[in-house]
């Protein structure tokens, strides 16, 4: 028959520590702080991320706008943002 072998118990006669030293708490503490910031910054940068797009949304809806009134009032909205002109389309240039 095989024999099984007892299992003996160890026992650790070290006293154990009951908190971490000052300079890891500090450590631990520095990091954590560290991370908490970041993530405050970067929900930060989120609000204003949304605010920005919610701005732009605006504007497009403006210049939709626009671009409804100068299709009523010169019949197309095709215009050249640098100096205002208006291209109708039908301004066809011969080549040369």
């Amino acid at each position: 028959m095989a024999k099984t072998k007892k299992m003996e118990k160890v026992v650790d006669l070290k006293p154990k520590a009951e908190k971490i030293t000052k300079d890891q708490l500090a450590k631990v503490q520095e990091t954590i702080n560290g991370i908490n910031r970041g993530q405050l910054e970067i929900g930060s940068l989120e609000v204003k991320k949304h605010e920005m797009m919610h701005g732009i949304s605006g504007l497009r809806d403006e210049l939709t706008v626009m671009q409804a009134e100068f299709e009523k009032e010169y019949g197309t909205f095709d215009i050249n943002i640098q100096d205002g002109t208006i291209n109708y389309g039908d301004d066809v240039k011969a080549d040369s």
